[in-house]
């Protein structure tokens, strides 16, 4: 198995809405948003799957070396040496790649925020980031596309937010600010326990509209010039867009089930979404 190959497998079998993002590309450009996706979810699952946190530490370290053998040396996972083809032809930078590590690492030490403000942060580093790495891959002439690549990243990440909302409370992590919860009278024991309160769905509500708000400013900020270029992240919009757009229908049933599309819905959505462009 070669290391794209490799990357491929890992991306398909990962069942994510972003791998309808990648189906129209170019050949070469599939080729590296897969690398860069199959790369976010190797250490993505370094979190997920490892119990001792001293372990994913050491683990995420290890990742952090690799993506320094990808810029200076030789890389030795199939991820790393599929990546140091693609930063090389699209010019992605360690610093970005080393801040989604960062990220992920954030997982391992932060299970509260505090405000929004704390929780932005969290956001642009595991959504932020790989939306602006996307963008380079996909093809910027216009500095402004990276704004637009930018704000889509943390709308994605609200949006798996407000999806996940029961599910990462069992895992011990809330990700809604504390001074949210605070502010609608929602408590933490509220949420683990599923309580669908009236203030629970009034803080929901608070988080769909902020998520929208940051599909509405992204959006307006894609320059004409970029925007058959940024086609996929356009895609991703329509499918996650119309996500939240079911979570807040649903009523916010978001404590006791996971929200999704199904495949034929999300080729549809990207199907149309490729042809609007």
């Amino acid at each position: 198995m070669t290391p794209h190959q490799y990357c491929q497998s890992k991306a398909a079998a990962s069942g994510s809405s972003f791998y309808y993002s990648f189906i129209f590309l170019d050949p070469a450009r599939r080729q590296a948003i897969t690398a860069l996706y199959a790369f976010c979810r190797e250490v993505d699952d370094v979190v997920d799957e490892c119990s001792d946190p001293a372990l994913a530490h050491t683990k995420l370290d290890w990742w952090r070396q690799e993506i320094g053998f990808v810029f200076d040396g030789t890389p030795a996972h199939p991820v790393g040496l599929a990546l140091q083809e693609v930063c090389a032809s699209h010019g992605l930078s360690r610093e970005h790649l080393l801040e989604i590590i960062d990220g992920m690492a954030m997982d391992l030490q932060n299970r509260r925020y505090a405000d929004f403000s704390a929780l932005k942060d969290y956001c642009y580093h595991v959504a932020g980031v790989v939306g602006l790495l996307s963008a380079s891959i996909f093809g910027v002439s216009d500095a402004r596309t990276l704004d637009y690549a930018h704000d889509l990243g943390i709308a994605f990440q609200l949006t798996n937010i407000i999806r996940d909302v029961g599910e990462d409370a069992r895992r011990g992590r809330v990700y809604l600010p504390t001074d949210e919860l605070q502010r609608f009278n929602v408590s933490e024991a509220d949420i683990i326990a599923a309580r669908n309160s009236e203030s629970f769905l009034n803080l929901m509500a608070f988080q769909a509209e902020r998520a929208e708000a940051y599909y509405e400013q992204a959006l307006g900020k894609l320059p004409a010039a970029d925007r058959k270029n940024q086609r996929p992240g356009l895609v991703m919009a329509a499918i996650y867009r119309t996500l939240l757009h079911e979570i807040v229908r649903s009523g916010f049933l978001v404590l006791d089930r996971r929200t999704s599309l199904t495949p034929l819905r999300k080729a549809w959505l990207a199907g149309r979404a490729w042809l609007k462009g």
